[in-house]
């Protein structure tokens, strides 16, 4: 696992033993940039289910300004501040060791790109989707990128939110849910 582009391209980074992180594969890493990669630079991004990181630092790599990883488990964590520590992005980063819920409830701040890739069998992906609409976290021209098993329903949201576009990449879907204040609907 590899940073893609930007500053920090090609730095390998670490990974968790066992089954209990899935890390994004490379394909829907690559999609997924494509999808948003004007709407990057400058951003204040939030990878709420951090695993490694590898989403957050791959954007801190592109030029995010900020990036908060909140990941529940001590150890991943731990290795998200390693992983930020080899790209040498870790000064425009904040690692949560907390849940994920309870940070979007006590946020207190508003990002503009937040990628959720929750446990695929966890139905947190609605939970997450939810509550960002819910606490209306998210930026006017924000994004959230869910990823989740393909076929699984996907979360209904009230506007200024609404469900831009889905991928598929074999068996991942990616929804892409925006927030504009000025749409017309």
């Amino acid at each position: 696992m590899r940073v893609i582009t930007g500053s920090a391209r090609g730095r390998r980074l670490m990974e968790l033993e066992g089954m209990e992180t899935r890390p994004t594969t490379g394909r829907v890493k690559e999609g997924i940039f494509n999808i948003i990669q004007f709407d990057i630079e400058g951003r204040r991004v939030l990878d709420l289910f951090a695993g490694t990181g590898q989403l957050g630092i791959e954007a801190l790599s592109r030029g995010a300004a900020s990036a908060v990883f909140v990941e529940q488990r001590r150890a991943a964590a731990g290795l998200v501040r390693k992983n930020l520590e080899l790209t040498g992005l870790a000064g425009r980063a904040r690692v949560v060791c907390g849940e994920a819920m309870a940070f979007l409830s006590a946020a207190g701040e508003k990002f503009d790109l937040i990628f959720l890739d929750p446990p695929y069998e966890s139905g947190l992906c609605q939970g997450a989707v939810e509550a960002i609409s819910k606490f209306d976290i998210l930026a006017n021209h924000g994004i959230i990128i869910c990823e989740s098993p393909a076929g699984q329903e996907l979360p209904a949201v009230e506007p200024p939110y609404f469900l831009h576009r889905t991928y598929r990449y074999g068996k991942t879907q990616v929804a892409s849910y925006h927030r504009e204040e000025d749409r017309e609907i």
